[in-house]
């Protein structure tokens, strides 16, 4: 056996919440007079950190971004995901199959990440294996928070395989010496030509791809 740990990103890989948060941002962005495409968020904003994005968004408006926007698009996310988040298809099926220790390592607060795993009935399967860049001050494309996860989880970066779904968190677990795959409905990101990048678009072919 390949692997001895799979270090799964959250969001779009376990919840299917990118589209929610793109639309969340697209609506606060054009009641600020910021006319966004949905398309473009989703192209633009897709694995980023929240800091990054309001630093992005701050610059548009003159550094004239509203004080509280960060509280507002963490209770209007919120808001939208008890209503509407479910997990990644087939994503339950697999977390039964492995026989192998798994965590999560996510750009998103711990609270968040907790938040979106219960409501969709993954959280148990997380139990203490939860990490979240705000531990450690340190985001994507930057290797750090699966370096973190993979050392709290006991095994060195080359036993581990990173699931992601962005280009910017493939690019950090490349920096930090991991295997990657790439989870892209539609294979819609597969033009990307990472070295070393295996893409996928059906979470039921994991266990498989990575001969688990």
């Amino acid at each position: 056996m390949k692997y001895k740990c799979i270090i799964f990103d959250c969001d779009g890989v376990l919840v299917d919440s990118e589209t929610i948060t793109c639309r969340v941002l697209v609506e606060m962005t054009r009641e600020l007079g910021i006319p966004m495409k949905l398309e473009f968020a989703v192209q633009n904003f897709l694995g980023k950190s929240l800091n990054s994005i309001m630093q992005h968004l701050d610059r548009l408006l003159d550094n004239n971004l509203p004080a509280n926007f960060e509280s507002e698009y963490r209770r209007k996310t919120f808001e939208a995901f008890k209503k509407d988040l479910q997990p990644i298809e087939g994503v339950q099926a697999l977390l039964d199959k492995l026989e192998i220790p798994f965590c999560v390592a996510s750009s998103g607060p711990l609270k968040k990440i907790h938040h979106n795993l219960a409501i969709t009935g993954l959280a148990d399967k997380f139990q203490g294996k939860m990490f979240s860049c705000y531990e450690i001050n340190n985001w994507k494309p930057n290797p750090h928070i699966f370096l973190y996860a993979a050392e709290v989880m006991g095994f060195e970066p080359e036993e581990c395989v990173v699931i992601e779904d962005s280009i910017i968190g493939v690019q950090a677990a490349i920096a930090g010496g991991f295997d990657v795959f790439m989870y892209s409905k539609d294979k819609q990101n597969d033009h990307v030509g990472l070295e070393g990048v295996n893409i996928f678009d059906e979470m039921t072919q994991l266990d498989i791809l990575l001969s688990l």
